[in-house]
């Protein structure tokens, strides 16, 4: 296999995978992840793989895999989880989820997709490129009070202000079409340099996290996750930011121990509703020899849960 997604082995050791069980991968991407648990399940295990660009459903490593018969390959998005593993009739018989969240690599690489302020390329940034607005589209006609509100909350973009009046001022004569010109115009804007980072990697991050809607995305796959696993089944999410992790990590926590209605006083055991998942050891993060190796792995972060 040539290519290693991120935290490849503790990904699958976390998925604690059993030879005859079923998993669910939600980002195929190239395939890593995917081939990894095959190579671990036996003849009667089976593997269901999602992703919503149809670049990864139609490319060469997805063809091959769909060659052997214990893996399934589905277009869908996150929150479509449910009904996809119900049309398979696996409702609470998966085993194990895996979400490698962000941006994959062939995305970033591929000037077209608009991922990447490092290639110039048509701004577009859609995860699913045939759905939805992309990113050219939605900053011709955005809101600069929402663009603010979009780039501080997503971004962490302490510059957001300044940033969306250049944006705002400079399309109402020139069109801003891709991924070099916004880039430039973010540089020219916001004079201060992070170290190591570009001005423009937050407003990308913002963006495409807008568009793509990601955060709700992630969101509606967490509650559903529970829905669909099999009791003692492992849920592996791997976020790279503080806006992915924090939704993570308060899900598991939220979902794990005992709830309670605080209106119901005096608390009695039996009102006392038990959590659906329980914490497996704490947050993971890659090996600095992974880090030395491939950089995009220094922000990883690795959260696991069972299904109880």
């Amino acid at each position: 296999m040539a290519h290693l997604p991120v935290m490849f082995a503790e990904a699958l050791q976390q998925l604690a995978i059993k030879k005859d069980g079923i998993y669910l991968d939600c980002t195929f991407g190239r395939g890593g992840h995917s081939q990894g648990i095959l190579n671990q399940l036996g003849e009667n295990g089976r593997l269901l793989a999602f992703d919503r660009d149809w670049d990864a459903i139609n490319s060469d490593y997805a063809q091959a895999l769909q060659k052997d018969k214990r893996f399934t390959l589905k277009h869908c998005c996150f929150s479509e989880l449910e009904n996809a593993v119900a049309s398979e009739g696996l409702l609470g018989k998966i085993d194990g989820i895996l979400i490698d969240l962000g941006v994959s690599s062939p995305q970033l690489d591929n000037p077209e997709r608009g991922f990447s302020f490092l290639r110039d390329g048509p701004l577009d940034m859609r995860m699913d490129s045939l759905a939805g607005v992309s990113a050219e589209q939605w900053l011709a006609t955005v809101d600069e009070a929402y663009l603010v509100k979009i780039l501080f909350e997503y971004g962490e973009e302490k510059f957001a202000r300044r940033i969306a009046k250049a944006i705002v001022e400079t399309r109402t004569t020139t069109p801003i079409t891709t991924t070099r010109q916004l880039a430039d115009l973010i540089a020219q804007t916001v004079h201060t340099r992070e170290k190591h980072k570009h001005p423009a990697t937050r407003t990308f991050q913002a963006i495409r996290i807008e568009i793509n809607r990601e955060l709700h995305e992630l969101t509606d796959v967490l509650q559903q996750s529970v829905r669909v696993l099999n009791k003692n089944g492992r849920l592996v999410v791997i976020s790279f930011h503080s806006l992915e992790d924090r939704i993570v990590k308060r899900f598991i926590k939220n979902e794990s121990g005992a709830k309670y209605n605080p209106s119901k006083l005096p608390i009695k055991e039996v009102d006392m509703a038990k959590g659906l998942l329980k914490k497996i050891s704490k947050a993971l993060v890659a090996e600095p020899q992974e880090v030395a190796q491939n950089p995009r792995s220094r922000s990883a972060v690795m959260r696991v849960a069972e299904r109880v």
